[in-house]
């Protein structure tokens, strides 16, 4: 696809996501982890005149002085920033002026892509797109999440929904022992975490061929899961015990049925479907109340072309770390993950929420372990 064409979509789908949500929902941030809509908006608008209109296109005046304040997120090599808890105190500047903001710049990236442009700077837009791909998924997550604690619980758009496949069997895949290469390959983008490519040896094993179910999942609510010790790593356990975790993220137990929150409003649970909103730690404690465990990453990408997947980000069993011959890139692009390899856990595969055709078999997402806002679920292996 021509770049151009490529940035146009792009840039259309953001504002598609924000069309259903009334002018409040825009500023609102129950957690940190959330940022209001309208910051999203103007970040990954900042993010083009800040890497690649500034140093790039002559003559260019920048809309806003106050906006490198505003939106950058946290690329410290840029300069200060409003703090991440803050952003949704940030009621100025008002939707109407990001949206003001996003034409300015899109206008200006237009007279860019008209001319002549180097690999290099083809590469860094290329970056810049899936870097707003990504913030679309969090869009959608953030927005569900801003409208799952409004005590009315109102819907996104009353005719929205995922396509979501019913689950009525899974079977284990099994894999050989043996020398598997990891990584990305070829000349297709892929962001700096995927690299380098390299060999792993692993050991038989097994990997389930379907994600576990909202049904399988309540069999463990059922069975006590959430008030047995033995199945929780003690982390996990202190996590459950302080916020008196009792289901998954968007659950409601409601005149003795089970509903969940979903973007179309308050839904019976669907027991076929895959699980959604769960932690590492529940997703580790479910897999030992089965005797079973989570797949390492490697051991997910090995047998990932065997396996429906897309649905879910998937919980690993491996920390994210770097692999080998891994090297950040100078200044602020290098900060975009390597600075973020700690105290986190991998996720594989992708969502109902991912834009299509951004994720792919090597593509590694991360999160800390308590963290659930995201379409997170569970696939076995033992």
């Amino acid at each position: 696809m021509e770049l151009k064409q490529a940035f146009d979509i792009v840039r259309q789908r953001s504002v598609s996501i924000c069309a259903p949500l009334q002018t409040e929902d825009y500023v609102v941030q129950p957690v940190v982890d959330v940022s209001p809509p309208k910051w999203h908006l103007g970040h990954t608008t900042w993010f083009f005149e800040t890497f690649v209109l500034q140093p790039n296109l002559k003559d260019y005046k920048v809309f806003n002085p106050d906006y490198n304040f505003v939106f950058n997120s946290y690329y410290e090599s840029v300069g200060a920033r409003v703090i991440r808890t803050d952003r949704g105190n940030l009621s100025r500047p008002g939707v109407t002026d990001v949206y003001k903001y996003r034409s300015y710049v899109d206008e200006q990236m237009t007279q860019l892509l008209e001319q002549e442009i180097s690999n290099e700077l083809h590469t860094l837009i290329t970056l810049g797109l899936n870097h707003e791909e990504q913030h679309q998924e969090l869009l959608i997550t953030d927005i569900k999440y801003i409208l799952g604690h409004n005590p009315l619980f109102p819907a996104y758009q009353e005719d929205y929904c995922f396509k979501e496949r019913n689950i009525t069997a899974a079977e284990f895949i099994k894999m050989p022992a043996g020398i598997y290469e990891i990584g990305h390959t070829g000349n297709g983008f892929c962001f700096d975490n995927e690299l380098n490519r390299h060999k792993v040896y692993l050991e038989e094993y097994s990997i389930s061929n379907a994600l576990v179910t909202n049904k399988e999942y309540l069999e463990f609510m059922q069975a006590g899961g959430y008030t047995d010790f033995r199945h929780w790593h003690a982390e996990g356990w202190d996590w459950v015990k302080t916020n008196q975790v009792k289901s998954p993220l968007y659950w409601h137990e409601v005149d003795g049925q089970w509903m969940n929150y979903t973007l179309k409003g308050l839904q019976l649970i669907a027991p076929n479907q895959p699980l959604a909103h769960i932690s590492y730690y529940e997703a580790t404690a479910y897999a030992s109340w089965k005797g079973l465990r989570l797949p390492t990453e490697n051991e997910w990408e090995a047998a990932a072309a065997q396996l429906a997947w897309g649905e879910r980000w998937e919980w690993t069993e491996s920390a994210y770390l770097p692999y080998p011959g891994f090297v950040k890139a100078p200044g602020a692009i290098g900060e975009y993950n390597g600075k973020f390899m700690v105290s986190q856990m991998v996720l594989r595969g992708g969502s109902v929420a991912t834009p299509p055709g951004h994720s792919r078999i090597t593509y590694r997402n991360f999160f800390h372990p308590p963290l659930r806002w995201q379409y997170t679920g569970i696939r076995l292996a033992k």
